[in-house]
């Protein structure tokens, strides 16, 4: 499929070189543990900013580069409008998928993360939970996901989601297998291998129904991992500047979870076969993080996690309200969605990529209609 290629007013960019990437780092994440279950025992790969991150620059002004309009090229679908900068796609081959399929890092072992106990689990009328690791109270964040998301998103083909991601290179296993190589990172500029497929599996689904998509496959965290979030947050607003009427915005992800030397990968069974599980992220303001309309983008998160559970039971993992900005400032409905693990097969998330970009499509279709 022919790609529609952006590209930033930068010198960088102008030279078509991967500098463009490299730009003023304002968010840096870092990996830390974040318990899933009630085990104690499993942790994710979640990446948390830094306090520092959450507030605005005091002294400098950050200059938000105007995007280009993309070339006029004729796609197959007239839905959906693919982005990615020069600099970017010269990358592709960059980071080549090497998984030697062997078990030298340990054991592979799936999960169904559905109906968990516990003080910060509660359930959502509709089907699903959210797991609250906020000041708010499980009762008043329960009434909080009853208040339906104040978006109207348009269903005539205008482009009304973004599909984007911050962590680009992040990848599964080919194949189904019962251990992992130590020595595959796990991560791949190949777009065909990594998130960006995924995001292929999403945006084929909400053209089908007539939603107009823009999938940013810019690469972000490659060469450079820190300041992946500032560099996405570019992207966000340049596409945000040509698309206006875009309303939602999901980073999309792959999740790492690990129990010891053991690799959990979250399965559900749809239809006979088994899909990846999908968890939302929802950030929440802890008075430092510049996050005034978090609520806003809570109340989606909630209505998709619904859909999706009353669609496709099973499907999803406990909704993670937590401290957490992940560039949900730029719109009021802003998600970070986490698709399987490093321990699922990228076919297991693409299948996972098709439930939720239905999900997504039905969710987008009530909102039009209110």
């Amino acid at each position: 499929m022919a790609r529609r290629r952006w590209m930033l007013k930068t010198a960088a960019a102008a030279a078509g070189t991967a500098a463009v990437l490299l730009g003023c780092m304002k968010i840096i994440p870092v990996m830390q543990a974040v318990h899933i279950g009630t085990s104690g025992t499993e942790v994710s790969g979640i990446p948390v900013e830094t306090a520092e991150s959450a507030a605005e620059p005091r002294t400098e002004v950050l200059t938000i580069p105007r995007a280009e309009a993309p070339p006029a090229v004729q796609t197959v679908d007239p839905h959906l409008i693919l982005m990615e900068s020069d600099g970017s796609a010269a990358m592709h081959n960059a980071r080549p998928y090497e998984n030697r399929h062997d078990s030298s890092g340990g054991s592979i072992a799936e999960k169904q993360y559905r109906n968990l106990t516990g003080s910060m689990f509660f359930r959502l009328d509709g089907g699903g939970q959210v797991r609250n690791s906020t000041f708010w109270t499980n009762a008043d964040l329960l009434a909080e996901s009853r208040i339906p998301p104040a978006l109207h998103p348009k269903t005539d083909g205008t482009p009304a989601v973004l599909i984007y991601h911050t962590h680009t290179t992040e990848s599964y296993q080919d194949v189904k297998s019962a251990g992992y190589d130590a020595n595959f990172s796990f991560r791949t500029t190949e777009p065909d291998k990594n998130t960006v497929a995924v995001g292929d599996a999403v945006a084929a689904e909400l053209t089908a129904a007539g939603i107009g998509v823009v999938h940013a496959c810019e690469i972000h965290d490659y060469p450079k991992w820190n300041g992946s979030y500032s560099r996405s947050a570019k992207t966000v607003r340049a596409v945000l500047e040509q698309y206006p009427d875009i309303c939602i915005a999901l980073d999309l992800h792959r999740d790492a979870i690990s129990s010891g030397t053991t690799v959990i990968a979250p399965v559900a069974e749809i239809g006979g076969r088994k899909t990846a599980q999908v968890m939302i992220i929802s950030g929440c303001d802890d008075g430092k993080m510049n996050l005034p309309n978090y609520r806003e983008n809570f109340h989606l998160a909630c209505l998709l996690q619904q859909t999706a559970e009353q669609m496709f039971p099973g499907l999803m993992r406990p909704i993670l309200f937590d401290y957490r900005k992940y560039n949900q400032d730029l719109t009021n409905g802003s998600l970070l969605i986490e698709i399987g693990s490093q321990g699922n097969t990228l076919e297991e998330a693409r299948r996972a990529g098709t439930y939720i970009g239905q999900a997504l499509a039905e969710t987008v279709r009530q909102l039009a209609a209110v």
